[in-house]
């Protein structure tokens, strides 16, 4: 049984007005990325407030992004409980589901937030994703094709059209969207890289090295935060025999994640080209000791 100083705390904290600058301060902690600080304030700020259910959804997606996932689920059922016709709270309850591995729940929910609103970009955007990282490709091409049927400006859904036709093994559609994705961001989204990243990625596949390069190190200066940007970099110099400098552009990749494998054992190759053994060596054995340990990664 609750105790008195409970009961009377809770009383206290419902004869509060709503004081809708809690939500303000929560929504700049988000903008900031400074998700645990945001789901704090989200939570003051819908205590202040139940009769806005909104907050509920801000809640549960600052939980998300805060890796609370079980909280998130709560907090995102709780706002499907109090609209059950509110579409973004049908939205982060089931990216929600589907990062806690809850699969068929989430489709679900996608699939009941795209009955209520068939035009919502996000929802069909997110569960083209789902799709994709699911190996369901034909189904992802048919929801990201729903996006550029409203909003041919979509450009993350030019660049996932692209991965899923490269996986698809359609490489020209895949290049023809990728470099629909780049015309889109070139000037007016300039933090956005991934569809140079992934143009890179299959350039290098097809042995367009320099080409390789140029996109590569270009979706580095746009997020020099992505150690994957600067793996490709490093790989497309290592095959343009460029060793010195494909060791720098690894080293900072490893830098930026030392979980990322990929870029050590690279790394080991081009020792192992210049000639130092030992070097090569360390990085081998660092990326078994990685490898063993490192989750999925998806592009």
């Amino acid at each position: 049984m609750p105790s008195l100083v409970v009961l009377f705390a809770a009383l206290q904290l419902a004869s509060l007005p709503c004081n809708p600058s809690l939500a303000d301060q929560a929504r700049r902690a988000f903008d900031q990325k400074n998700y645990q600080a945001a789901a704090d304030g989200f939570r003051l700020a819908l205590d202040s407030c139940p009769q806005q259910p909104a907050l509920g959804v801000e809640l549960a997606r600052a939980l998300l992004m805060a890796r609370r996932f079980e909280e998130a689920e709560k907090a995102a059922r709780e706002a499907v409980a109090a609209n059950p016709r509110m579409v973004p709270a049908w939205l982060v309850l089931a990216n929600t589901l589907y990062l806690i591995g809850k699969e068929n729940q989430a489709e679900r929910a996608f699939l009941r937030a795209i009955d209520l609103d068939p035009t919502n970009e996000d929802v069909l955007y997110s569960l083209g994703r789902v799709y994709y990282q699911q190996n369901r490709f034909e189904l992802a091409v048919a929801q990201l094709q729903r996006v550029l049927a409203l909003n041919p400006m979509s450009y993350k859904a030019w660049d996932n059209l692209g991965l899923c036709y490269e996986a698809l093994g359609r490489e020209d559609d895949a290049i023809r969207h990728f470099l629909k994705a780049l015309d889109l961001v070139y000037q007016d989204h300039r933090d956005y890289d991934w569809p140079y990243a992934n143009l890179a990625n299959l350039l290098l596949k097809r042995g367009e090295n320099e080409k390789a390069f140029q996109l590569a190190s270009e979706a580095a200066v746009r997020n020099p935060a992505s150690a994957r940007n600067f793996f490709l970099t490093g790989k497309a110099l290592s095959r343009l025999e460029k060793l010195d400098l494909a060791v720098k552009w690894l080293k900072q990749s490893i830098e930026l994640d030392p979980a990322y494998p990929d870029p050590r054992y690279l790394l080991g190759q081009v020792f192992m080209k210049q000639g130092l053994q030992e070097a090569a060596q360390r990085e081998f054995a660092a990326f078994e000791q990685v490898r063993v340990k490192a989750p999925r990664r998806r592009r």
